[in-house]
C-alpha cells in the first residue's frame, strides 16, 4: 500500500465513521467504545512514517483529553499528534476553525494538508479551510491510495490545467456574428455553436478543425455473466479487430467525414497480443461483476483515467484539433446506466435501456441489477469510488480523454450514452469541464437524455442511433467545422464593396 502522499506534510482525520465505528447520536459518554474500522491502525502507522497526523472531530460534549482516552485502547491515540474537537474551538464542521486549529498546532500550512472524512461536512470544512480532501468511501487504506494516485499522473496534470470558457472570446464571436452578411440569428444553432467553439479555444474566430480523430476505447464488463445482454463477451475482442481492419461502422463514417480512428485496448478481457492497428494500454482483463461487488479497484480507475488523458495528449501532439469519443464493450450500457443513475440521482428504471436490443424481461432484469449496484454508492463522496463500484475501464478512459482535451482547449465531441456517463464522471471530478464539450447526438438510450439534461447540453443531431463506437458524434464533425468556417470565411457588411 502506498502511504506517502506527494506534496502533503500532514494528514488530518475525522474520527467517527473514518477511524472508528460511529455511535448513534446521544449515546452517553460512558457507553462509548472506540472500535477501529478495518485496516485503520495499520494504515495510520504506515502514514506516520511520512506524514504528521491529527484528528478533527465534531462533538458537543468531549474535549481532546476525553477523545484521546476513548481512542487509547485501540492504539489510535498514540498515533495522533493533535486532536481538535468542535467543543474545543466552539464550532462544528463545515466551519473550518477546527481544521485550521489543527494546522496551527502542527505548524503546517493548509495547502500542504489533507483531510480525510466520511461526510459532506468534512469535505466542505476542507474546502473552507483551503486543505485537500479525500473520502473514506471504501475504507481508510483505499482513501490513502486514492489520495496518492490523485496527486500525480497525466489525469491529475490535465485536471489541474482546465480553465473556464473564455467569455471575452464568446462576446467577440457574438459581435462578429452580428456583422456577418446575413440576418441576425438566421444560421440558428450554428451561430450558438460558433460561440461555444470560441469559448473552448479562447479565440475569435475559433480555428477551423481540420484533423478530427475518433478514439475508440475498448473494455469488457464482468456483469455480462449476469444476463444483461444476449451478446457474448468475445464480441468485444472481435470488434476491436474489426476496428483495426477498418471494417466497422465507425470506420466507414470516419472516412466519410475525413476523420482518423485510433483504437485503444484499455480493458478487453482477452490478450490481444500485438494486434496491429491497436494501441495497447490495458489496465486489466475486464472488470469484475458489479452485481456481486465493485467492478474494479479505485487504483484501476485512476490508471484508466491516466490512459485516457495520455492518449488525448498523444493525439493532440500529432496535430489533431478535434477529438471525438468512441468506445466498445459488451455490457457497457449496464455500467453506463448505473453511473448515470448514481451521478444524477435518477431511478434505475428511468436510465436503463435496451442496449444491444434486449426484450422486456431482460430489460426489467437489467434495471434491477442497475438499481442494486447503484444502491451501494449512495454514501460515496468521491466520483472515483462511484466509478470503481459500477463503472468500466473504457468509461474511465473516456473521462480522462475528455478532461485532457479540455485542458488543452481542444473541442471534444461527445457520443452517446457511454460517453455521456463518462462526461458526468468528468464533470464530477472537474466541475465545469462540460463547457469544453459538444454533444454530438442524442442516443435513443434513455440514460443519454437524462445525462444531457443534467449537464445542460443540447445535442446537435437526433437520428435515433444507439450503436456507440463514436458513430453519432462522428456525424456531427462537419457541423462543428461548418460553425467555425462561417466565422472565419464569411464577409461582414463593412467588408462588402458598395455598388456603383
Amino acid at each position: 500500500m502506498t502511504t506517502r502522499i506527494p506534496r502533503i506534510d500532514a494528514v488530518l482525520l475525522d474520527v467517527g465513521g473514518t477511524l472508528v465505528e460511529e455511535h448513534a447520536s446521544g449515546t452517553p459518554i460512558d457507553a462509548l467504545v472506540a472500535r477501529p474500522l478495518p485496516d485503520v491502525v495499520e494504515t495510520l502507522a504506515a502514514l506516520r512514517r511520512h506524514h504528521r497526523l491529527g484528528a478533527v472531530t465534531d462533538t458537543a460534549v468531549m474535549d481532546e483529553a476525553t477523545v484521546r482516552a476513548l481512542l487509547a485502547p485501540s492504539g489510535i491515540a498514540a498515533l495522533l499528534e493533535v486532536v481538535v474537537t468542535s467543543s474545543d474551538v466552539g464550532a462544528a464542521k463545515p466551519d473550518p476553525r477546527g481544521v485550521l486549529e489543527a494546522c496551527r498546532r502542527l505548524g503546517v500550512t493548509p495547502h500542504r494538508v489533507l483531510l480525510v472524512g466520511d461526510r459532506s461536512v468534512d469535505r466542505d470544512a476542507a474546502t473552507n479551510a483551503g486543505v485537500a480532501f479525500i473520502a473514506v468511501d471504501r475504507g481508510l487504506a483505499d482513501a490513502i491510495a486514492r489520495a496518492s494516485a490523485a496527486r500525480s499522473g497525466p489525469f491529475r496534470d490535465a485536471a489541474a490545467a482546465v480553465v473556464a470558457s473564455d467569455m471575452d472570446a464568446v462576446a467577440a464571436t457574438q459581435a462578429r456574428q452580428a456583422q456577418l452578411t446575413k440576418p441576425a440569428g438566421s444560421l440558428g444553432r450554428l451561430e450558438e455553436l460558433g460561440g461555444v467553439l470560441a469559448g473552448i479555444t479562447g479565440r475569435c474566430p475559433p480555428p477551423i478543425p481540420t484533423r478530427p480523430v475518433i478514439a475508440v476505447f475498448a473494455g469488457d464488463h464482468g456483469v455480462v455473466t449476469s444476463g444483461v445482454t444476449p451478446w457474448p463477451q468475445d464480441i468485444t475482442a472481435a470488434m476491436v479487430a474489426n476496428f483495426a481492419a477498418g471494417g466497422a461502422a465507425i470506420n466507414a463514417l470516419a472516412r466519410q467525414v475525413g476523420a482518423s480512428v485510433e483504437v485503444v485496448d484499455v480493458g478487453v478481457a482477452r490478450d490481444l497480443g500485438e494486434m496491429e492497428g491497436v494501441l495497447h494500454r490495458k489496465v486489466r482483463l475486464g472488470t469484475d461483476n458489479l452485481v456481486t461487488g465493485p467492478a474494479m479497484t479505485t487504483l484501476d480507475v485512476r490508471a484508466a483515467l491516466d490512459v485516457g488523458a495520455s492518449v488525448a495528449a498523444t493525439l493532440m501532439a500529432r496535430g489533431h484539433d478535434l477529438l471525438v469519443t468512441g468506445e466498445m464493450g459488451i455490457g457497457n450500457t449496464t455500467a453506463s446506466a448505473a453511473l448515470i443513475a448514481a451521478f444524477t440521482h435518477t431511478p434505475a428504471e428511468a436510465v436503463t435501456g435496451r442496449g444491444t436490443g434486449i426484450d422486456d424481461a431482460m430489460l426489467a432484469h437489467k434495471a434491477k441489477i442497475v438499481a442494486g449496484a447503484v444502491g451501494r454508492t449512495q454514501s460515496y463522496l468521491d466520483p472515483v469510488s462511484v466509478m470503481s463500484e459500477v463503472g468500466g475501464l473504457e468509461i474511465a478512459a473516456l473521462t480522462g480523454f475528455i478532461v485532457a482535451a479540455a485542458a488543452a482547449r481542444i473541442p471534444v465531441i461527445v457520443d452517446g450514452v457511454i460517453a455521456c456517463a463518462a462526461l458526468l464522471a468528468a464533470e464530477a471530478l472537474v466541475p465545469g469541464v462540460r463547457h469544453s464539450c459538444i454533444a454530438g447526438h442524442r442516443s435513443s438510450e434513455p440514460g443519454a437524455t437524462v445525462a444531457l439534461t443534467h449537464l445542460g447540453l443540447d445535442p446537435l443531431l437526433d437520428l435515433h442511433m444507439r450503436l456507440g463506437e463514436g458513430t453519432g458524434a462522428c456525424l456531427a464533425v462537419p457541423i462543428v467545422q461548418a460553425a467555425a468556417r462561417v466565422l472565419n470565411e464569411m464577409a461582414t457588411f463593412d467588408e462588402l464593396e458598395t455598388p456603383r
